[in-house]
């Protein structure tokens, strides 16, 4: 009897998971938890660079062109939404679940890639166009749910977008001593978890569920309105500096432990720090917005990862130590002001047009990291680490776009 009714227990908490009305007590949880679930599936290649480079026999432009693939579908993809309309016109919940089973399946089948470094490519291609369904998509259904909470519920969604990227190098580091292809096997496992919960949950009522077929080209007029534009700006600028640094962490780390008898998977576990960090920075800066206000975190943050950029050349020969506490602080800050601005941009856009505005601008700010990934590491072998410099611009950009809006935020609560 005992089993029985523990049977009739688990039987019953499945069902309400299915109709979702147990997920749905706690939804933000739920998209924010998806969110690092299917995102676990943008740097898998860098997860196990080391291994790819000995097993493929890569360069480093290489592996950046593997990463800029992402980023390329990516864009694809946030540029065809934005266009069509096609994320306020239907369910996002479909569309994230439909866009996890699409990037799990690609991002599997590029294990079996090894002859073929074209098919490789175009597999990371189709990974990032399947991601554009999940990052915007994940930040409408968080408006959807929690529309008061905004800036907060945001800075939880790009902190779990910031695990999720550094989870490939958690992997490696747990599995060492596995073949690399489990990390990839793992990440897409987790996606398609990812897509059975969101199409569990549904979406909330706060924003259209459809809307008509509009004239004109949706998305493009929000940049009109003078704070989307100031807002949009500075994450352009931002995006110019943070992929590209993720995708040099491992790089810099080598860097400074060169003449250490650390690891590859010393190396993972601190990779996956430097990048995991962020999630704390996302988090404090998702609470200081509630009484300062989006704009003053975002440039807070956005001046503190630029001084990283400007300092990184003369600390990098000073000591591992120094360079490793540097490296904390510019993962930490370089993340934590992107929720700000996707905050900033749905508020002052018209509500029909959140999904399209934010997919636009997505696909804007992703075209800026493929050439700053592409640069840094095609430049690094020459520049070392006066590569920072090089993403210095993008923290300036952000700095300078953003001043308009210290004086009127429109996430103040004051203001």
């Amino acid at each position: 009897m005992h089993n029985n009714n523990k049977g009739l227990a688990f039987m019953s908490c499945l069902s309400r998971l299915r109709s979702g009305d147990g997920l749905k007590q706690h939804p933000l949880f739920v998209i924010v938890f998806c969110q690092l679930l299917g995102t676990s599936l943008w740097f898998t290649p860098n997860g196990v660079a080391h291994a790819l480079q000995q097993e493929w026999q890569l360069s480093l432009g290489m592996l950046g062109s593997l990463t800029a693939s992402v980023q390329l579908g990516f864009i694809c993809g946030t540029l065809a939404i934005a266009l069509s309309g096609f994320a306020d016109r239907f369910r996002a919940s479909r569309i994230f679940a439909c866009s996890a089973l699409v990037g799990a399946l690609c991002n599997l089948l590029f294990i079996f890639a090894g002859d073929s470094f074209a098919l490789a490519l175009f597999l990371r291609f189709l990974t990032g166009l399947a991601l554009a369904g999940i990052y915007p998509l994940g930040m409408k259904l968080v408006v959807s749910w929690t529309p008061h909470k905004t800036g907060q519920a945001l800075s939880w969604l790009v902190a779990m977008l910031t695990l999720g990227t550094a989870s490939p190098h958690l992997l490696q580091g747990l599995g060492h001593a596995l073949p690399w292809s489990w990390v990839l096997l793992s990440a897409s496992m987790l996606a398609v978890i990812a897509a059975w919960l969101i199409a569990c949950l549904g979406e909330g009522e706060h924003l259209p569920k459809a809307a008509l077929r509009r004239s004109g080209l949706p998305g493009f007029k929000t940049f009109k309105l003078k704070p989307f534009r100031a807002a949009a700006l500075a994450y352009f600028g931002h995006c110019w500096e943070l992929y590209a640094f993720w995708t040099l962490t491992p790089i810099f780390l080598g860097q400074l432990f060169l003449n250490s008898d650390l690891v590859s998977s010393g190396l993972s576990w601190l990779a996956f720090l430097i990048i995991a960090i962020g999630a704390l920075g996302c988090v404090l800066g998702g609470r200081l917005s509630r009484e300062f206000g989006s704009a003053r975190v975002a440039w807070w943050m956005l001046a503190l990862s630029a001084s990283c950029c400007l300092i990184w050349p003369w600390v990098s020969d000073a000591g591992w130590l120094l360079g490793l506490l540097v490296l904390l602080i510019w993962g930490f800050s370089v993340i934590a002001d992107s929720p700000h601005y996707s905050a900033l941009a749905a508020i002052t856009c018209p509500r029909e047009e959140v999904g399209s505005a934010l997919a636009l601008m997505n696909s804007i700010g992703f075209l800026m990291t493929v050439f700053s990934i592409s640069l840094s590491t095609q430049l690094y072998p020459s520049l070392q680490s006066y590569i920072s410099w090089l993403l210095l611009p993008g923290a300036l950009l952000g700095l300078l776009t953003l001043k308009p809006l210290l004086q009127k935020d429109p996430t103040h609560p004051q203001a």
